[in-house]
């Protein structure tokens, strides 16, 4: 039996990051994924979508040693933008921006790609002498006690730990071994994500199109072979994604270049399709004898608002606050359900209100839509306080 203060189960994002927050915190870490994270863009498997780090994410990424390495890939997101293209075809009627010079010196956030994201975390998981991450290796089995949890590992290796973090997804086997139920809201949509580039200058603007089936959002990244690029995430109704990824090479560029409105000209596509399921799901409790769940393990939101990775960082922020002296207390993991579920409640329905809302395809719907969203951009005060919410921050 072996001794590990963190056991960490799974390796995205989320699992990373916490295993990079707590080594850096002084804690002896051992994480595990069954498969190992793909760190260059052309590989198979690899996430070809993008993460972009709202304000509080960045005092999160610092404090684990992260943030240093990230900062010279991230390109800033200075300005949120809105259109809604519910009349023709290719037109963009209505186009609100949220400038974050309204309420800070900064940008909203940092964008990066989610293949770079594992590169770098993994690189700085290894320079942690008391962080053990084992790629290829799962969860098979947890016994959770008040003292302490008993990991079995799939190769057989049994740990013993003070705080087991299930960092391992929707279906998180975590979640499951514990008998925590969960809550499944489901759209038929599903997600498009790759890169293109385009002929204007993305400017640091994230630009969210609403028509109908669902947002289509471009994210700013580094320019790519020397042209403007951003990362597309384009939502639709299942059947229609599955017509969208079986279309001819050009076929596929007339539809993109037509749900684009052309806001940035010409889009060309720079890497393959990925889907993605889209689901909103919230765990019952986000905690359990000697174990806390976090990022998808704990909620799944439709990627809008840039909310997703951001909602895992503040279970983080709060779990490492909380745990301070005694990680896996009963008393730190019951304030952390009080402070972080009814907290990710709120946002999730405030998301899926908003997913259902873009997938409307009523004409005289998708016409209130614009009208709402002209009303509130016009009043100020209204306008920063949703800025505000939408950051995270008072």
């Amino acid at each position: 039996m072996e001794n590990t203060e963190i056991f960490v189960s799974g390796g995205g994002i989320a699992g990373l990051i916490a295993a990079a927050a707590f080594g850096t915190a002084g804690h002896q870490v051992t994480c595990v994924d069954p498969a190992p994270p793909v760190t260059e863009e052309a590989a198979a498997g690899s996430d070809l979508r993008s993460t972009a780090f709202l304000h509080p994410s960045i005092a999160v990424l610092t404090a684990a040693g992260l943030w240093e390495r990230l900062a010279p890939h991230a390109t800033p997101l200075q300005i949120m933008r809105i259109i809604d293209a519910g009349g023709k075809l290719s037109q963009a009627r209505l186009t609100r921006d949220f400038d974050a010079s309204e309420i800070s010196d900064q940008p909203f956030g940092w964008n990066l790609p989610n293949w770079l994201l594992k590169r770098e975390i993994s690189a700085r998981l290894a320079s942690l002498q008391n962080v053990r991450f084992l790629p290829g290796t799962g969860t098979a089995s947890i016994v959770a006690r008040d003292t302490e949890a008993l990991v079995t590992l799939t190769d057989g290796t049994r740990l013993r730990s003070k705080l087991v973090i299930g960092a391992d997804g929707r279906n998180s086997p975590v979640r499951q071994a514990l008998g925590i139920g969960a809550r499944t809201l489901r759209y038929g949509q599903k997600a498009l994500a790759f890169a293109v580039t385009h002929e204007r200058p993305h400017g640091n603007v994230s630009t969210e199109i609403h028509r109908s089936g669902g947002p289509f959002t471009l994210v700013p990244l580094p320019d790519r072979d020397g042209k403007p690029s951003s990362a597309v995430v384009w939502m639709e109704r299942g059947p229609e994604v599955a017509r969208l990824a079986a279309l001819s090479p050009d076929d596929f560029s007339t539809e993109l270049n037509i749900r684009s409105a052309g806001v940035l000209g010409r889009l060309t596509q720079a890497t393959r399709l990925t889907e993605w399921p889209i689901i909103s799901q919230i765990a019952d409790s986000f905690t359990g004898p000697r174990t806390a769940l976090i990022a998808e393990a704990a909620h799944v939101v439709p990627p809008i608002g840039a909310q997703g990775l951001n909602m895992s960082l503040a279970d983080l922020a709060s779990l490492i606050d909380l745990s301070a002296g005694n990680p896996g207390s009963q008393t730190s993991l019951d304030a952390y359900n009080r402070r972080r579920r009814p907290e990710a409640m709120a946002r999730l329905l405030g998301i899926d209100a908003l997913n259902r809302t873009s997938m409307i395809s009523s004409r005289p719907l998708r016409d209130l839509r614009a009208a709402a969203l002209g009303s509130l951009y016009a009043v100020a005060p209204v306008r920063r306080v949703l800025m505000r919410a939408g950051l995270g921050v008072s």
